[in-house]
C-alpha cells in the first residue's frame, strides 16, 4: 500500500518474517520517523526502498487511522511544505490523472455520482466544514 501524507511517503507491505509486523518502507530519511518517531529504521542499498522498518500491524493501523483523522486541509499538495516531496507529489497527481476519463478541470462532468458529490462538497463547504 503506498501512503502519501503530507510529510512522508511510505509503502507498506506484507515481507517480514513475523505475521505481526509489516515492513513500511520511504525512500526518503525521515518519512518513516514523521510516522512512528520510535522506529528502529534500517538503511539498506541493496532493495529498492532505501529505507525500512519492521513495524506492528495494529501501529500501522493505527497510525493510519490518526491521520485520517487528522485532515484539516481542502488541498493534499497544498499541505506539503517540503518543496521537494510537493514537486514529487505533483507529478505523481498529474501521472494519475491520466487514469480518468475526462481531463481535471476540463469543465466536463462524467456522471450523476460526480455532479452529487461537488454539490454536498459545496454545501458543506458554505456551511462551515472543513475547507
Amino acid at each position: 500500500m503506498w501512503v502519501f501524507l503530507n510529510n512522508s511517503f511510505l509503502s507498506v507491505v506484507d515481507k517480514a518474517p513475523d505475521p505481526a509486523n509489516l515492513v513500511v518502507r520511504a525512500r526518503v530519511e525521515g518519512h518513516i520517523e514523521a510516522v512512528f518517531p520510535d522506529a528502529k529504521v534500517i538503511r539498506d542499498a541493496s532493495g529498492d526502498y532505501l529505507f525500512r522498518a519492521f513495524i506492528p500491524r495494529e501501529l500501522v493501523a493505527q497510525a493510519m487511522a490518526e491521520a485520517v483523522m487528522g485532515i484539516g486541509y481542502n488541498n493534499f499538495k497544498n499541505s506539503i511544505r517540503d518543496n521537494r516531496y510537493h514537486d514529487a507529489c505533483s507529478r505523481v497527481w498529474g501521472v494519475m490523472s491520466g487514469l480518468q476519463p475526462v481531463k481535471p478541470y476540463s469543465g466536463r462532468k462524467s456522471d450523476s455520482n460526480y455532479d452529487l458529490f461537488t454539490q454536498q462538497a459545496g454545501r458543506a463547504n458554505r456551511r462551515g466544514g472543513r475547507k
